[in-house]
């Protein structure tokens, strides 16, 4: 892995900002930040396409639908990560982005609880194609982290996976800046 890692710790679980591909992480799911269709277009998704082949495509093929704000479980392919999260985030100017934001972490992060699973990645969902602000993107994912490991979960380690030195550094500040 290249790039940058800061790592805290938060009610017992494992907090790491990290520079570098989410699809290269050694975690048991990853979350792919999804359109409402599930299809494996541009960006994370894309890439999760290209590194996990067809299997994970069929998955979402088969579920087929799921709302902003939500996430649904895959496999996770010839991925290492075991399975594939699809969390549905805002696209920038629909309104009400910063709730669904809000509400597609906290989904993801209880469908892993759900399934047992003990490490999760997250990208800085809807801040590509959908066009969110990385700086409102990084506030709200790291406080509703934080919120949801306060009441007590079995997840063990949550990775944030960011894809450059600005948003590693975006993140990197509003970390620094605490939760509100």
């Amino acid at each position: 892995m290249d790039g940058r890692k800061l790592s805290i710790q938060l009610e017992g679980t494992q907090l790491e900002l990290i520079e570098g591909d989410i699809t290269d992480l050694v975690v048991e799911a990853i979350v792919n930040a999804a359109n409402e269709d599930l299809q494996l277009g541009e960006g994370v998704a894309g890439a999760i396409r290209e590194k996990g082949g067809p299997s994970i495509q069929e998955e979402c093929d088969r579920i087929g639908h799921t709302a902003v704000g939500t996430a649904v479980i895959t496999n996770g392919g010839d991925l290492a990560a075991k399975h594939v999260l699809h969390a549905v985030g805002p696209r920038f100017g629909e309104g009400d982005e910063d709730r669904k934001l809000a509400s597609a972490v906290r989904s993801a992060l209880a469908l892993s609880d759900r399934h047992g699973l003990r490490s999760i990645a997250f990208p800085a969902i809807s801040t590509g194609v959908f066009g969110f602000p990385m700086d409102r993107c990084a506030r709200i994912m790291l406080t509703e982290i934080y919120r949801y490991l306060q009441g007590g979960t079995k997840i063990e380690r949550v990775v944030i996976s960011l894809v450059d030195d600005a948003s590693f550094e975006i993140f990197k500040r509003e970390l620094r800046r605490g939760f509100r």
